[in-house]
């Protein structure tokens, strides 16, 4: 009785319900940050395994497909985790951007989104040709994955590739998310990463959103709009460019 109560109570007020679980699991990933790991491995990089692993979890014991979603309780987790609550919070980093420090990126700034997303979907591309992928519509959805877990589902359905690709592609930019968190504080004295014209630089070449704003987050807070900024025009410029011009390359090169 009190379980069935519960779970109708939650359902009442899912979305809440589901700000309030996430909010619990990043408070427990930044304690297991700063207890265990001393700050090496970002909270956020310890929240999105912790994420994956119950994501996993909650589809195994459920047999649904939605991960969490499908507990009762934590239905609202579906909601703050569709696309519209994505975007949002995408767009909301831009509005603490300095017009000043913007200009300053100019050209080379600009030129780095570019840069980032060819050197990204390149070595997809080689990798999905290493495992023996031949077919231009695989060999450009895993590179477009690559680049970042959205550009590759993106791309997959615009070119009518598979759901098992179209996985593939996703789990190759949930690992670079992962290690771009990871890695950005441990190189970014070393880049010189302490300034918006660098962090908009950065974001430019490295592309994923969630990672550069983890990384930076971790590096000074300062940072993370400047890097978003560029970060997200990567993901709309991978969205144009994979499957169009840069699919009609690989099918050039693959036939």
């Amino acid at each position: 009785m009190i379980w069935d109560a519960l779970t109708q109570l939650a359902q009442k007020n899912s979305l809440l319900v589901a700000f309030v679980f996430v909010g619990i699991a990043m408070w427990f990933s930044y304690q297991l940050s700063k207890r265990l790991t001393y700050g090496w491995m970002h909270g956020s990089a310890i929240a999105i395994t912790i994420g994956l692993l119950l994501a996993y979890v909650g589809g195994v014991s459920t047999g649904g497909n939605k991960g969490l979603a499908d507990v009762g309780l934590l239905g609202g987790i579906a909601i703050m985790g569709g696309g519209m609550f994505r975007d949002f919070a995408i767009v909301a980093t831009a509005f603490g951007v300095h017009l000043d420090d913007l200009k300053k990126a100019g050209f080379v700034g600009s030129f780095s989104v570019i840069i980032g997303v060819l050197l990204s979907f390149t070595v997809g591309a080689l990798v999905a040709l290493a495992f023996g992928y031949t077919d231009p519509v695989v060999i450009t959805t895993i590179g477009a994955g690559a680049a970042t877990y959205i550009v590759g589902p993106v791309t997959g359905a615009a070119l009518g590739a598979s759901s098992d690709i179209i996985a593939l592609s996703i789990a190759a930019g949930l690992v670079k998310s992962i290690l771009v968190m990871i890695v950005t504080p441990l190189v970014a004295k070393r880049v010189g990463l302490d300034n918006p014209s660098a962090a908009m630089i950065y974001g430019g070449l490295m592309g994923t959103t969630s990672g550069v704003s983890g990384g930076l987050a971790a590096t000074d807070p300062k940072l993370v709009p400047y890097g978003a900024m560029t970060a997200t025009f990567y993901t709309g410029a991978g969205c144009l460019l994979a499957p169009s011009l840069l699919f009609l390359i690989v099918k050039a090169f693959a036939s």
